[in-house]
């Protein structure tokens, strides 16, 4: 009886695989994705990662208090926006920013984001929009503190905060390019 069912399912297996396309996705645990270790605020926040020669930042993102910013990250992210940008400004104790087309400081997405001022602190290793005079201002420009900056709280909108590869922002240097790629997409 075994036998006879052995056979039923090898002659069914390559009917079901035909039927699959070959290029279809496979999905994976997100988990799997994230290093072991990396514990995020809220485990269906969206997650990025920004690879660099220095090496890799992830960053949980936070769309309960910012989700037109992380739906433009996502979104330029999805596009290849980011890759082979650099960081153009890196002041020590300070900020590592990046995000501009042109590479310096100018240039953004070609739309702006309303602000989406929140009470989240801009602490070491918070991810932040950059942005002009005008709060409304807000683009592909982004900044990574460095530090403590309680001075930038409620004046630039904060969207997510570093997770894993804590020592790399300090070792960026103005024009490390980078590759950003998403870990775990909005749900």
């Amino acid at each position: 009886m075994w036998q006879i069912l052995l056979v039923a399912l090898l002659a069914a297996a390559p009917m079901a695989m035909a039927q699959t396309p070959a290029s279809a996705p496979v999905e994976t645990p997100v988990t799997s994705q994230l290093p072991a270790g990396v514990t995020l605020e809220k485990a269906t926040n969206p997650v990025i990662k920004i690879s660099t020669e220095k090496g890799d930042m992830i960053l949980e993102l936070f769309p309960d208090v910012a989700p037109k910013h992380v739906e433009s990250m996502l979104n330029l992210t999805r596009k290849g926006f980011y890759n082979n940008l650099t960081f153009h400004r890196v002041v020590p104790g300070f900020v590592i920013q990046g995000g501009c087309p042109q590479g310096t400081g100018t240039g953004g997405p070609g739309y702006n984001i309303p602000a989406e001022f929140n009470s989240r602190k801009h602490l070491k290793g918070t991810l932040a929009m950059a942005r002009a005079q005008d709060p409304n201002s807000a683009g592909s420009q982004f900044y990574i503190c460095l530090d403590v900056i309680p001075y930038l709280d409620n004046q630039y909108t904060v969207f997510g905060q570093l997770v894993y590869g804590h020592d790399v922002p300090e070792k960026i240097r103005q024009g490390d390019k980078m590759q950003v790629s998403i870990l775990q997409d909005a749900k």
